[in-house]
């Protein structure tokens, strides 16, 4: 049995993007998390050590999104994905939105967006 976690419209402050004034200006990112767990005895124990602690999942995305630079969303997500799945291995698969408001694009846009599954 399985069962999921998710973390909706997680906010941070951080410079990732391919362009030099993306790195000195920085930008809000918006992360999504959707973690399919193993509910080995979690469920049955009512105990917390024995799930994803969520408050503990959202520091670890905290700490991955505005430490690393990286220039593709996409590797910021599967960064997050890895992090998760290295620290929760009961984790089956996971699910990584990472959304970009301010997009240096010659277009009107709400963002873009880009989601990484990854299957540890």
């Amino acid at each position: 049995m399985t069962y999921t976690i998710t973390l909706k419209n997680c906010s941070f402050f951080a410079r990732h993007g391919a362009l030099e004034q993306e790195e000195f200006l920085g930008q809000r990112f918006f992360v999504d998390v959707v973690m399919e767990v193993d509910a080995d005895e979690a469920l049955d124990t009512d105990d917390v050590a024995r799930t994803v602690h969520y408050g503990t999942a959202f520091q670890i995305v905290e700490k991955v999104v505005t430490t690393q630079r990286r220039k593709l969303i996409e590797a910021l997500a599967r960064d997050v994905a890895l992090a998760l799945c290295e620290r929760f291995p009961q984790i089956r698969r996971t699910a990584i939105t990472v959304r970009k408001p301010s997009v240096p694009i010659p277009g009107i846009l709400d963002h873009a967006e880009v989601c990484v599954e990854h299957v540890p």
